[in-house]
Formats: C-alpha cells, sequence, structure tokens
C-alpha cells in the first residue's frame, strides 16, 4: 500500500510537469526544433570537410610532447568521460518531472542550452573548412583507408551522413573540438543552475581531464582543445547575456493552478512570511498608524 500510494503521489508530480512542459513547448518549439536541425547541419558539415582531407604527417605539438600516447585501444577512455557527462547532464534537465524542488523548466533550459550550441558550432564549421590540417587520429593517418573518402555517388550518400559510422570515423572536422563544446556548455550551465557544490567541482574536472585524454588519445591536436575552452565559455557569456533569464522555480508563480494540497502549503507559507514581517516591523517601531506614535525626545 505504501509503494502504490507514492508511485501515486510520483505520477501525479510527473503528470503535473508534462502539462507545464507541454504549454511551454507550444511556445518555444520553433526555436528548438531549430536548434535540433542545427544539429544535423553540423553532422552534414562535418562530413562534407571529409571529402576534402588529405592525410599527412603529424603536426608538431606540445600537447603531443608533454602527454605520452595512450594508443588506439585506449581510446574509449575519453568517450567514457565524454559519455558520463552527456548522460548525466540530460538525466539532470529532466528532473523537474520528479523532484518536488524544481529551479528551472526543462524545455527553457534545453532552448538555452541549443542556442549555445548552435552559435559555438557555427563557428566550428567556419574554423574548420577554413584549413584542413591532417588529422592526428589512428583512422585519419596514411596508409588507412578511412583517412580520405572517394567522390560521392549521389547527394542522398551524403544527405544520409553515413550515420553512425560517418560520425566515429570522421576526419578534417578539427578545430575546435566538437566533444569540448557539449561538455563546456553542459558544464557552465550546470554551475549557473545546478544547487550542488560538489558536482559543480567534478564537473569541471572531469572537462579538465576529458581534455587531456583527448589530446592523449590523439584524436585531436593540442590546438583544437585550447581554442574550445576560451571560444566556448566566451560564446556562452555573451550568447547567456542576450538571452532573457529564466524564471526561478524555487519561489516563483506556476504556469498551472496549483492543486488543493500545494495551494495551502503556500498560503502557510506566506501567512508565516507575512507573521514574520509584522514582528520584525513591530521590533523596529515601524507598525501602525504614524500618527499613533510617540517621539521621546532627550536632552
Amino acid at each position: 500500500m505504501y509503494i502504490a500510494r507514492e508511485a501515486s503521489k510520483v505520477w501525479r508530480k510527473v503528470t503535473a510537469e508534462i502539462l507545464v512542459e507541454l504549454q511551454l513547448l507550444r511556445e518555444k518549439w520553433g526555436l528548438l526544433l531549430a536548434g535540433l536541425i542545427f544539429q544535423y547541419i553540423h553532422g552534414l558539415a562535418a562530413r562534407g570537410v571529409h571529402y576534402l582531407h588529405r592525410p599527412g604527417p603529424l603536426l608538431q605539438d606540445l600537447g603531443f610532447m608533454a602527454l605520452p600516447e595512450l594508443g588506439q585501444d585506449k581510446g574509449y577512455l575519453s568517450e567514457s568521460i565524454f559519455s558520463s557527462i552527456f548522460l548525466s547532464f540530460v538525466l539532470w534537465t529532466f528532473h523537474p518531472f520528479i523532484y518536488h524542488i524544481k529551479r528551472f523548466y526543462t524545455v527553457l533550459i534545453w532552448r538555452r542550452v541549443l542556442a549555445f550550441l548552435v552559435a559555438s558550432q557555427f563557428l566550428r564549421i567556419i574554423t574548420f573548412y577554413s584549413t584542413q590540417l591532417p588529422g592526428p587520429n589512428y583512422h585519419c593517418r596514411e596508409g588507412s583507408e578511412l583517412a580520405t573518402l572517394p567522390p560521392p555517388n549521389s547527394v542522398l550518400e551524403v544527405l544520409l551522413i553515413n550515420f553512425p559510422r560517418g560520425v566515429l570515423f570522421g576526419c578534417g572536422d578539427l578545430i575546435f573540438s566538437s566533444h569540448m563544446i557539449f561538455t563546456l556548455v553542459f558544464v557552465r550551465t550546470y554551475h549557473k543552475y545546478g544547487s550542488k557544490r560538489f558536482i559543480k567541482f567534478l564537473a569541471w574536472f572531469m572537462a579538465i581531464v576529458q581534455s587531456l585524454l583527448i589530446i592523449a588519445s590523439r584524436k585531436h591536436y593540442s590546438v583544437d582543445v585550447v581554442v574550445a575552452w576560451y571560444t566556448v565559455n566566451l560564446v556562452v557569456f555573451f550568447v547567456d547575456n542576450k538571452l532573457p533569464e529564466m524564471p526561478d522555480r524555487t519561489n516563483g508563480v506556476p504556469l498551472l493552478p496549483l492543486s488543493t494540497k500545494e495551494k495551502e502549503i503556500r498560503l502557510k507559507e506566506e501567512r508565516d512570511s507575512k507573521l514574520k514581517d509584522e514582528f520584525h516591523k513591530l521590533l523596529n517601531g515601524n507598525h501602525g498608524d504614524p500618527t499613533d506614535r510617540v517621539t521621546w525626545s532627550f536632552y
């Protein structure tokens, strides 16, 4: 009976949150859809630059000199950290559907995140099409069959981008790292809207570790990671200032009517707040009609 009762409460929370989020989605769907479509455009651009890639000797790189090469069999390390950051962030953005204390709306935060991603990816496309560097990854080096692509037989072959193989084994889209774009956008978003200080510290630490592993795995040159660090942070800073601030749900008015129990809790909190204000005014001598106050003068 206890499990059934608690499950019913959770289901009511999820249902109420879905109604609120759907209402927001009807208003903001255009920008969200545009952001999702641009993710495909970004993948299409990365696939297109692979046709232009020409393998060559590795460029001199300070990160390659400082960090030992992990080897092709250790490439999963950086991907594992990236996957954990990605999945953790996605789950965190949907926590308002279950948790009682909510700080943001899921639709609004993803609208913001997609704006950061699109701006960063737009700059990335311009950058890696401007100059094609020989890829440092193992499948992009001289002698690899995947280093170059033959001319496409049809437009459809390009539009399908050979997913997921074309994404995993791409070459030429180097400056700047796409993995670091997602990581830094997610970490900065949690840093602003998250509530756990330890998780914020852990997220930044994981971003640094991932940067080092990407270079040690020879998936990117050091410049790809360094440029991502200052470019994405600047993009998020400026775009965030241009966007309207999200409402804080901890004290804000909900978009839909409250249930009877929630109304009672909110009224009780408002009464307690008013009583505290009245008490403080009484202590400070600021309560009542000013004409009724007695002014004491000391000579």
